[in-house]
């Protein structure tokens, strides 16, 4: 689904399967100019905080938002050439917290890879066809009650005009954050959750990619991308059983294709980069003689170097704080939470859901990464060497294949893939606790 070789503005679309690699390299000066260049506000303006407790970063750069729930969420942000948005210095403050915690140094999408089900070929959004260079503009009607910032974009497509309303920072409703009666039916505790969503679309070829960051009041993280737009028409040649008949017939079959998305995420809890890394998993066993039910009993492994993991039932990792401790006394960390995801076998980079590698400046993406020079391995699979984690990067890739239906026009309804990471134990209780529950905390006994 790559575009035809019309133009659309000053944004190429070019061919399917016909592709070259987009110019979009981007020096240090580039970079350094990307930033913003001013807001509009869709409705109203949202409410500043503090100064003193400001992310640290120019106010042009500040994103800063306190929910309706208590909690604040504070984070630097920047465009890159390549990866598009970057978020920095992510602090989350829930109520009753004196001071922001510290979650995460950068958060970033890593690439998305993009083969053909045909084998005719394959690509690198971020660094193959310039998916930064295809921000696009948005309106206010897509950020209701927010704040569209200004980007300048690194080695625009229009060098004359390389200014973008395409940053939305808004609020959200998702329902319920928690619903609790008891035993009596004279209290209903029960709560609406809010979410700061920061988002932004880039155009490459047919595709319009939705990447949106979700902060929630009560701490969870959780990264999308969606893919939206249009089905390309020249792309109706499939055969062999690689495509689906859309329209009339079943003559013009579309070809079947994956996205593979990575994200990249620097974790810096309590505003120290020495996380460990624990891997958990749990086994269930029939019940033996005399027992009423199975058994299941987790056990945890610490992973002191590199990893290359794969989700299973009953599996999961946490990134655990060096430093920081809850009320509680309990080391706080953020649990990975992954998405659905079809993951792809086609490629070695592609074979794993998650990898944990140690820092190194110059990996910035899982596939085709262009920074580390000559002899360099170039994917993110090729850097997981044993080495010991004394500042661990984590990388989570997320799979999608698209068998294109007749619903998918027109426009093609999104479909979304990412994953979340979620709290455990960076506070003593759920920071949405309402105060007449804050002492019902561990075990707890009834009042008389």
């Amino acid at each position: 689904m790559r575009a035809n070789s019309s133009t659309s503005g000053s944004r190429p679309r070019r061919r399917v399967r016909a592709r070259r690699g987009a110019a979009v390299g981007v020096s240090l000066a580039a970079l350094a100019a990307g930033a913003t260049t001013g807001a509009s506000t869709a409705t109203a303006a949202q409410p500043r905080a503090a100064a003193a407790a400001a992310a640290d970063c120019s106010a042009a750069y500040r994103i800063e938002q306190k929910l309706s729930g208590g909690t604040t969420w504070r984070m630097c942000w920047r465009y890159d050439g390549k990866a598009g948005l970057v978020l920095e210095k992510i602090s989350y403050q829930p109520k009753g917290e004196t001071k922001p915690i510290k979650v995460l140094n950068s958060a970033r999408l890593g690439q998305i890879h993009v083969p053909y089900d045909d084998g005719s070929v394959e690509y690198d959004d971020l660094t193959g066809f310039g998916f930064a260079q295809g921000l696009m503009p948005l309106k206010a009607t897509e950020c209701p009650g927010g704040t569209i910032k200004t980007v300048k974009v690194p080695e625009a497509w229009d060098p004359q005009n390389p200014n973008v309303k395409g940053l939305c920072t808004t609020t959200r409703s998702r329902g319920h954050a928690y619903r609790m009666q008891g035993d009596t039916a004279n209290k209903v505790y029960q709560a609406q959750g809010k979410d700061l969503l920061v988002y932004t679309v880039n155009q490459v070829g047919w595709y319009e990619y939705m990447t949106e960051w979700r902060f929630q009041d009560d701490g969870t993280v959780t990264m999308n991308v969606g893919a939206t737009g249009s089905l390309s028409y020249d792309d109706y040649d499939a055969g062999d059983g690689r495509g689906w008949p859309i329209g009339k017939g079943g003559r013009a079959k579309a070809t079947s294709h994956s996205h593979n998305v990575f994200w990249r995420l620097d974790f810096a809890l309590d505003g120290s980069t020495k996380n460990r890394v624990e891997q958990y998993d749990s086994t269930v066993t029939a019940p033996a003689s005399g027992d009423r039910a199975p058994k299941t009993k987790t056990s945890v492994t610490k992973v002191s170097k590199e990893l290359a993991g794969d989700v299973k039932a009953y599996r999961w990792w946490r990134m655990v704080s060096a430093t920081g401790k809850n009320k509680d006394g309990h080391a706080r960390s953020y649990e990975i939470v992954p998405g659905v995801s079809t993951k792809y076998p086609g490629r070695s980079y592609t074979k794993h859901d998650v990898y944990v590698t140690e820092y190194a400046a110059c990996e910035k993406f899982a596939t085709h990464n262009p920074g580390c020079g000559n002899g360099y391995p170039k994917s993110v699979d090729k850097w997981v060497g044993g080495q010991t984690l004394k500042h661990p990067i984590t990388w989570m890739n997320v799979g999608f294949h698209h068998i294109a239906r007749d619903e998918d026009q027109q426009p093609m309804p999104v479909h979304w893939q990412g994953f979340s990471i979620v709290p455990r134990d960076v506070t003593a209780m759920n920071p949405l606790t309402p105060s007449e529950l804050a002492w019902q905390n561990g075990h707890w006994q009834p009042r008389s």
